[in-house]
């Protein structure tokens, strides 16, 4: 059903310090929202800093699209705090425009209503542009629009001595990178259970359908809701934010050679259905370049190795150069429970399931049980909370029902929580497990379940805009704990400083600039 992670976990139960100094990173997106909940056609609030430079607040796809990017930190509690200052100051700076509540967008009129995000008049900042002007015309603005949160986790050195026998990262980079694939593998045969627990999209307005075309059953209701009674998340499903044109990519990630390889592959690769846009359109750019990815970026998977790269480097050649330093969790819809995105109690799930999945032994995937892991997934994504629900087991067709495979699971995630707990001296990652592995045996515990309630009774719109009200009011009152307001203006001023300083040192023409970076 589970492999069996016993002997794994009885090394962890002698090793507790091991754990110590699991590092973080949290990424949230939201829209930014008129008084009526259609989305906001004013641009970045200059008084917010450059999104280009701008440590803690950028912008995504689209100029209504703000994302808050928290420092790395090794305190779960001061982490969220951050977090929550980032949204208190934008609160008090937003004037009647409110942060959107939920990951799927808000009514959204038509796509030419979507600005998209504007990074200033350096070589870089337009190819950010032009990169998202890709995205645009290959997969369409609106789906561009939904937000979601990134959880970005790395473990200890002091792990991976214990765990691999590394003496340093430099020497080690070789394990700790086998280390953390070990982790993605388990994670797609296992990651299901995420959508399932904190999944919190069941349902869309209308208007994200207009245009669109999908074989999925719709109930839709008379103030334009359209919803499946047992999805979870529709932002993890062909409806949102995936690309079935990467389905066969050959992209693995068995080994960092392997998977690099697979990524700069799809880089170079000519894609007939995008040559048919066009680069170019007299003067104007369409895209980057007619490829199957644009850049390396554009890979859309619910987990990701990363690296810091340095201004010279691609992704993927940091990695070769250093290993992988941190995983990147991409899995998380927004949770509207949490006027910040995202609460304690899923950091702390997440923290003991990715623990659990560097423990458990991971065999080599092959593109035949990634395709079997991904029905999984949409099999959770689409109907998870459905009555008698199975996980199947393997690619040989035999299955074991979902609640019986997630409290099994939980079992383990338990022996982990005891660990972690230990070395505190208090309960609060048995108190996660406690919590959450009710959902099992009541799916009406789950997020999905929750907001699907609330959104039958009153719509999504309405939902979304008692939320965002409530959020509001709640983040202007609240002080700030971490950050003060005079750091937030010196950091406003100094991105706005980075950027001219940017801009000033560009030497190339826009031409030139894309021929030397991947750009048709």
């Amino acid at each position: 059903m589970i492999p069996d992670v016993s002997q794994a976990l009885s090394w962890l139960k002698a090793h507790p310090q091991a754990l110590k100094g699991i590092r973080r990173g949290i990424e949230r997106e939201t829209l930014r929202v008129t008084p009526n909940g259609t989305l906001a056609l004013t641009g970045h609030p200059e008084n917010f800093g450059a999104a280009l430079t701008h440590h803690w607040i950028t912008t995504d796809f689209a100029e209504a699209m703000l994302e808050f990017i928290t420092p790395v930190d090794d305190n779960l509690d001061h982490l969220l705090a951050f977090l929550r200052d980032i949204h208190r100051y934008v609160a008090r700076n937003l004037g009647e425009e409110r942060m959107w509540p939920l990951s799927m967008p808000c009514f959204i009129d038509a796509d030419q209503d979507i600005e998209l995000a504007q990074f200033g008049s350096s070589n870089i900042g337009r190819m950010k542009t032009l990169y998202r002007e890709g995205l645009k015309n290959r997969y369409g603005a609106l789906m561009q629009t939904i937000s979601g949160v990134h959880y970005n986790f790395s473990l200890p050195l002091a792990f991976w001595q214990a765990w691999a026998g590394v003496e340093d990262v430099e020497s080690g980079k070789a394990q700790i990178s086998a280390g953390y694939f070990s982790l993605i593998r388990n994670y797609y045969r296992f990651g299901w259970v995420i959508p399932y627990l904190f999944g919190a999209s069941p349902a869309i307005c209308s208007s994200f359908l207009k245009n669109r075309e999908t074989d999925l059953a719709f109930e839709c209701t008379e103030q334009g809701m359209c919803y499946l009674p047992y999805a979870t998340s529709l932002r993890l499903s062909d409806l949102g934010y995936t690309n079935k044109s990467q389905s066969n990519l050959g992209i693995n990630f068995n080994d960092l050679h392997s998977y690099v390889a697979g990524l700069k592959r799809a880089i170079v690769t000519p894609s007939e259905t995008f040559a048919k846009l066009g680069v170019k359109e007299g003067d104007r750019y369409l895209q980057l370049n007619s490829n199957v990815l644009q850049i390396e970026n554009e890979l859309y998977a619910p987990i990701r190795p990363k690296r810091v790269t340095n201004s010279d480097e691609t992704p993927s050649d940091a990695l070769l150069c250093g290993g992988i330093e941190y995983i990147e969790v991409r899995s998380l819809d927004i949770n509207p429970f949490s006027p910040i995105g995202v609460d304690a109690v899923q950091v702390r799930f997440l923290d003991l399931f990715l623990i659990w999945c560097v423990l458990v032994e991971a065999s080599e995937m092959g593109s035949a049980e990634l395709l079997c892991t991904r029905k999984n997934w949409n099999r959770v994504i689409l109907e998870g909370r459905k009555p008698g629900q199975s996980i199947d087991i393997g690619c040989d067709g035999s299955h074991e029902p979902l609640d019986k495979v997630g409290k099994a699971l939980f079992d383990d995630l338990r022996r982990v929580a005891e660990v972690l707990d230990g070395e505190v001296g208090d309960r609060q990652y048995q108190q996660v497990c406690d919590e959450l592995v009710a959902a099992f045996d009541n799916p009406e515990l789950t997020f999905s379940a929750r907001v699907l309630k609330a959104m039958t009774e009153e719509s999504t719109g309405c939902v979304g805009l008692r939320l965002a009200e409530q959020y509001h009011e709640m983040l202007i009152e609240e002080p700030l704990e971490i950050l003060n307001e005079a750091e937030l203006v010196k950091e406003q001023e100094a991105s706005w400083q980075r950027q001219r300083h940017i801009e000033a040192s560009d030497t190339l023409s826009f031409e030139a600039f894309m021929q030397q970076n991947g750009g048709s």
